[in-house]
């Protein structure tokens, strides 16, 4: 059992033994966010001997991260590295024998059968309902069980979706929510939260994985600061008309119209996204050398900070999606981006 000296203790657990341990160790997940929830879930993750594990994000580590995501350090913020890549480092010096695929991207209609198809679970490590609803139509139409999981201020929640054997996120949510709902940023967070809400969603993972226990039949909600929780049994939660589980329609994956540019304000953040139609990449050392007479540039391998004016500083990624920091108002930023980067 040599190969298996580093996993003892949780081989000793018999609901996993040697032989879920070896399931794991031949298992892919894909965790989609690698924030206050996803660094927690990479970690137990890896540290448990899931063999690959695939890490989409699209942000990079900022100070304000490190009071709850714990993979990052201050040297990851001064040197704007992507969250996926800290994480990957961070991760590799953890367990050398699981292999990290570090995907720095934000997940829409374009990539995200590409991205989680051919997994065994997909973990939601996210922060807004748009994402969940594009894994929900990702996992049911290619059969694959997703854990959901959700922290905000002081409660969270979590629940585990399993196609043709549970209700799945759109029979509970039929519509996405108007408006963009408390965030982080806007009501702020609490470490532990995320340590707890991240670990049940490992466990539940690593439950599925192994194929030997019980996954969760109730959508979970906690409260760390009031100390309360509450169990609402989601099992029988099937909606005969659901457009995605029922009747095979998958409105968040349509391509039906032709997209060009989309341009989201990331609530609470002063922050607008810019991400082009696929399929360009930049040259970010070419663009930071024309940059560079405009403003105060950082330059790296995988993106590129601006800041033109003290108020307003812009984030570029190879493939041409951009963050503009300093504004939530869309025309302001289209205008930015013309200007600078080019339409």
């Amino acid at each position: 059992m040599s190969g298996l000296d580093r996993y003892s203790r949780q081989i000793l657990f018999a609901k996993i033994g040697e032989n879920g341990q070896r399931r794991l160790l031949q298992s892919r997940v894909a965790i989609v966010g690698a924030g206050a929830l996803g660094t927690v879930i990479a970690n137990h993750l890896v540290r448990s001997g899931v063999g690959y594990i695939r890490l989409i994000d699209r942000d990079l580590v900022e100070l304000s991260n490190l009071q709850r995501q714990t993979l990052f350090d201050e040297d990851d913020a001064r040197l704007n590295l992507p969250k996926a890549v800290a994480a990957r480092y961070r991760l590799n010096k953890i367990n050398s024998e699981v292999e990290v695929d570090a995907v720095i991207a934000d997940l829409n209609l374009e990539n995200a059968e590409d991205l989680l198809k051919g997994f065994n679970v997909i973990v939601d490590g996210t922060d807004n309902f748009m994402t969940r609803f594009l894994i929900n139509d990702v996992a049911v139409k290619h059969g694959i069980p997703w854990v959901h999981g959700a922290a905000v201020s002081s409660r969270g929640m979590f629940a585990v979706f399993k196609p043709g054997n549970t209700p799945c996120y759109r029979c509970l949510f039929p519509h996405v929510p108007a408006g963009t709902g408390e965030t982080c940023d806007t009501v702020g967070v609490l470490s532990p939260l995320t340590d707890i809400i991240g670990s049940f969603q490992a466990m539940e993972t690593i439950k599925l994985l192994v194929g030997t226990g019980e996954s969760t039949p109730n959508l979970e909600q906690i409260d760390i600061w009031d100390g309360t929780s509450m169990q609402m049994d989601i099992s029988q939660g099937r909606n005969p008309q659901c457009p995605a589980c029922v009747n095979g329609q998958f409105d968040f994956l349509d391509r039906s119209s032709e997209r060009q540019v989309v341009y989201t304000t990331l609530c609470g953040r002063d922050t607008v996204q810019i991400t082009p139609q696929s399929g360009q990449e930049l040259d970010l050392i070419k663009l930071s050398e024309a940059l560079g007479k405009s403003g105060r540039v950082a330059v790296n391998e995988y993106l590129l900070r601006f800041s033109p004016v003290e108020a307003i500083s812009m984030t570029v990624f190879k493939d041409g999606r951009v963050l503009i920091h300093g504004t939530n108002d869309i025309v302001a930023a289209k205008a930015l981006h013309a200007k600078y980067i080019g339409t």
